[in-house]
């Protein structure tokens, strides 16, 4: 490995994630020399990690900690699996160029869930969006290599959406389409290249305070500013077979599943871990918690999230229920993560297509599971707490803020100026208000009011978080 190793990797996005996630697992395995090959980052954005990137070679400090198989886990590594990054909006010919390579082999995204779409002012010279950026690049490589099969390359979103390699296919062929890519070209799309749905799971919070930070530098010897924090904990699971496997080098990792079905494992992770976060942080908001670490240090909000998930979500998931308890164990343990600064307010963002996705399903299975009996009265209080907390108290400059515990907040969600108007001005408007929110079938694709006792159970709980404060309400459950 003295050489320097190919440039195997196009990976679209730059962000702390993938920096502590693929690209960690691509630099493990060629330390082990199981993969052997370098990343080409492109940068959509000017956030100027493009600079600092290629100022250090690509280098940067991946600062693991927590617990792990009930040890203590606090550990610095240098990742050096990056060779460049690539500027999408200035160097698009260069990114052509290396879509001609035959050394490449992978294309990587994170460019979240907004990325997934097309623009109208998408054009074959001059791509914007992503999937465009990428059909661009595969028709570059398609022409370079006469349509060879063996040219094909094996693609790996990580955006947090159902199905997403689906999707991203779906939106390839669109815009191939639309740029009238011909016959020819669709065919070595679809017979060529794998689109897998993929499911990526590992915290990533942000930095710690300056005096940990001055530590890890000491340790380092060196000041990086672009040092990247992260939990034990990493799931990548990856839709496909053997061969797939075999031809990832990285699959070699214990964090890395290659498996026909991820549906068991998105399930867990979306319900379990995203939808307790979504039902459990604005709970822990209107107690005075900070961070997810405050929500497992308070009595009452630790009671309420341990039980809400291994009674209410944890029993409705279809999945092997012998897989249920053991993930909700790991669950409780990454939030308990005492080096993690993950704070609430960071995980609020587009709260209302967060609970749509990973809440409501939940609740629909518990009331179909259950018999259509008794409203689950934690993902009641649950929600409760998020209509408290989307409670905006004044408007400035287009940014809805609210207020708990005489802090400010931006509402950032794109329902925020709704519910500004939508709240009440009087308590006894609140079952009112309870009701039009569950109604609105735009926001859930279902009419929430028609769950036997939810809506009365929601406003109960927002009734007594509103007269009687949040510990009387977690008293209640």
């Amino acid at each position: 490995m003295n050489n320097p190793l190919p440039e195997k990797v196009l990976q679209f996005g730059t962000g702390r994630f993938l920096r502590a996630f693929a690209d960690f697992f691509i630099d493990t395995a060629n330390q082990k020399e199981e993969f052997n090959g370098q990343i080409v980052m492109v940068a959509s954005t000017n956030s100027g990690r493009a600079e600092l990137l290629n100022a250090q070679k690509g280098c940067y400090a991946l600062w693991t900690r927590g617990h792990s198989g009930g040890q203590t886990i606090d550990q610095l590594d240098t990742v050096r699996a990056v060779s460049r990054v690539l500027a999408a909006n200035s160097q698009w010919p260069h990114v052509l160029e290396l879509a001609r390579s035959p050394d490449l082999e992978v294309v990587i995204s994170n460019t979240t869930e907004i990325g997934l779409t097309l623009q109208e002012d998408d054009r074959l010279e001059k791509p914007v969006s992503f999937p465009a950026r990428l059909t661009a690049l595969l028709h570059a490589r398609a022409i370079h290599f006469d349509y060879s099969s063996d040219a094909g390359l094996v693609i790996l979103p990580c955006e947090l959406v159902h199905n997403n390699g689906d999707c991203l296919r779906e939106l390839v062929f669109i815009q191939a389409r639309l740029w009238s890519l011909g016959d020819q070209f669709m065919t070595w799309l679809q017979e060529a290249n794998t689109f897998c749905n993929t499911l990526v799971d590992r915290i990533v919070p942000g930095l710690p305070g300056d005096s940990e930070l001055e530590l890890a530098y000491a340790k380092l010897g060196l000041r990086d500013p672009l040092i990247t924090v992260a939990e034990p904990y990493r799931l990548w699971a990856i839709e496909g077979d053997e061969s797939l496997a075999e031809r990832l080098g990285f699959a070699g990792d214990p964090g890395v599943i290659v498996t026909r079905d991820i549906a068991p494992y998105r399930m867990r992770k979306i319900r379990l871990l995203n939808g307790g976060h979504t039902l459990t942080v604005p709970v822990g908001l209107l107690t005075g918690c900070v961070t997810v670490l405050d929500n497992m240090r308070h009595p009452l909000v630790s009671s309420f999230i341990e039980h809400l998930l291994r009674e209410e979500i944890g029993p409705v998931l279809d999945v092997d229920p012998a897989t249920v308890g053991p993930y909700i164990d790991e669950v409780l343990e990454r939030w308990r993560n005492p080096f993690m600064y993950h704070r609430l307010l960071d995980i609020t963002l587009h709260s209302t297509s967060k609970m749509r996705h990973r809440v409501v399903p939940t609740l629909q299975d518990y009331y179909g599971q259950r018999g259509r009996q008794q409203a689950p009265r934690r993902i009641a209080l649950g929600f409760a707490a998020w209509l408290r907390f989307m409670r905006g108290i004044k408007k400035e400059d287009d940014v809805v803020y609210g207020s708990m515990h005489q802090r400010s907040y931006a509402i950032c969600d794109v329902q925020a100026a709704r519910f500004l108007d939508w709240w009440p001005r009087d308590a006894v408007e609140v079952d009112r208000f309870v009701h039009e929110v569950l109604s609105s079938y735009d926001l859930w694709n279902a009419d929430l009011t028609e769950l036997p006792g939810f809506a009365g159970a929601v406003g109960a709980s927002l009734t007594t978080l509103l007269e009687e404060g949040p510990e009387a309400a977690l008293l209640g459950t």
